[in-house]
């Protein structure tokens, strides 16, 4: 993983200024994110709910944890705790984000609805134990239809050191040349 991680620095930005951002209440996005960070050189900015997730609300075992009326309620934005700071110096927005039943959290609506990502690409990835992020970017990109909406890729669950460092890299070269 160093190897990977000092290859893909060397050619790191493409002279583009990107930001990570991600939702991660169990971890799992966190890390991907974090390695991704490290492999790009890019700053990170973690998206959390103004009420924080438990694991009893990501539960997604229990029909009645919030995770699940959230995605019931595909209109319901959950208020985030901070947004960006400095979004307009970036030319490259990542998002990652767990797959909840096929589709971005709710809270991924919010930080896009609240943020303007108008004229950057925002590439958009995200972690699951067992869903691709298709359907989960086509559902994004016909809602943000106004957006440049770039299709990551997955990590599934429990991953090899070397499916992690492949994802890694697709997604460090989905970054566009300035």
């Amino acid at each position: 993983m160093a190897l990977l991680v000092m290859m893909v620095t060397a050619c790191a930005a493409k002279d583009s200024k990107v930001l990570i951002t991600y939702f991660s209440p169990t971890g799992t996005t966190k890390a991907l994110a974090q390695d991704l960070s490290k492999a790009t050189g890019a700053d990170l900015f973690e998206i959390e709910g103004a009420q924080p997730y438990t694991a009893d609300d990501v539960n997604l075992g229990n029909r009645e944890a919030r995770a699940f009326k959230e995605m019931a309620d595909k209109a319901m934005r959950p208020e985030l705790k901070a947004k960006p700071d400095n979004l307009k110096e970036y030319d490259v927005v990542y998002i990652g984000f767990p797959i909840w039943g096929d589709a971005a959290p709710n809270i991924i609506n919010t930080f896009i609805e609240q943020n303007d990502l108008k004229g950057k690409t925002v590439i958009i990835f995200s972690t699951s134990g067992s869903s691709n992020l298709t359907n989960s970017y086509n559902k994004l990109k016909q809602q943000y239809a106004d957006l440049n909406l770039v299709e990551g890729t997955t990590l599934k669950r429990n991953p090899t050191q070397e499916i992690r460092d492949n994802v890694i890299k697709t997604l460090k070269e989905l970054i566009p040349a300035k």
